[in-house]
């Protein structure tokens, strides 16, 4: 396997640097850490991974294409320099629910153009979001992200290997990071289904059990691979669910 990522949420600080401090018994196992831009808190995703670079090699702050201003230079260019990040993961972003928060029509390929101008150094990953449209639409926009420099990708979450393996195919050549994370109560299986169009296997269970065995599966299929695997434990006991993932490992 190439690389593993843990994406953590940062809801401040104490609580960060908790959950990187249980994550140091998996250092041989995690490589790098991701950290989401999430508005209803306020640590940004950049601060974050500043802080989780403490504790691991490395990390990769989300940046939301939405936010940034490309009259303007980079607002965290400076702070991602002092910190010695070298890699970011651009999103379009969710709509604030605050109206105050200022956002711009900005789109990812324009973020991702904007770094490869202003900050060479720093690799810049995409988004792939299997469930948004069709897989021909989608391939589309991922052509056109590595057309405008991305080096790489991360994928929402897949709930059934054969999807994976189907889009696995498809990207075969390129550098992805395959998406998993828990999904433990009916109501948080039913906003998947309505919020991101995700059709469970018939197999599936909203059970820790049923999420660490499925991750368990794709991170051998992975490793076979030689690709990379990222474990999003959201709304779940975090130590729990790694250290199923990564029982006799």
């Amino acid at each position: 396997m190439k690389r593993v990522s843990v994406e953590l949420i940062p809801r401040e600080e104490g609580a960060l640097r908790s959950e990187l401090e249980f994550l140091q018994q998996y250092k041989d196992k995690v490589d790098i850490i991701n950290i989401p831009d999430l508005l209803r808190f306020d640590m940004r995703s950049w601060m974050g991974a500043a802080v989780a670079q403490e504790y691991f090699p490395a990390s990769m702050p989300h940046i939301r294409a939405m936010d940034v201003d490309l009259e303007k230079p980079l607002a965290m260019q400076g702070f991602l320099r002092e910190k010695n990040i070298r890699e970011v993961l651009v999103i379009e972003g969710d709509p604030p629910q605050d109206m105050s928060h200022k956002t711009y029509p900005t789109v990812s390929t324009d973020v991702i153009r904007k770094f490869r101008a202003e900050m060479p150094e720093v690799k810049v990953y995409a988004g792939i979001d299997q469930y948004r449209g069709s897989m021909r639409h989608e391939l589309v926009r991922v052509q056109r992200k590595k057309l405008a420099g991305a080096a790489g990708f991360f994928t929402q979450p897949f709930f059934d290997l054969r999807y994976l393996e189907i889009y696995h195919e498809m990207l075969q050549d390129m550098d992805v990071y395959w998406g998993v994370s828990p999904v433990l109560t009916l109501p948080s299986q039913s906003y998947w289904e309505r919020k991101n169009n995700v059709v469970f296997p018939r197999d599936f269970e909203p059970t820790l059990a049923w999420s660490v065995d499925f991750s368990r599966r794709v991170m051998e299929f992975v490793d076979k691979k030689d690709s990379s695997l990222y474990l999003m434990p959201i709304k779940t006991n975090l130590e729990e669910y790694i250290k199923g993932v990564f029982a006799d490992l």
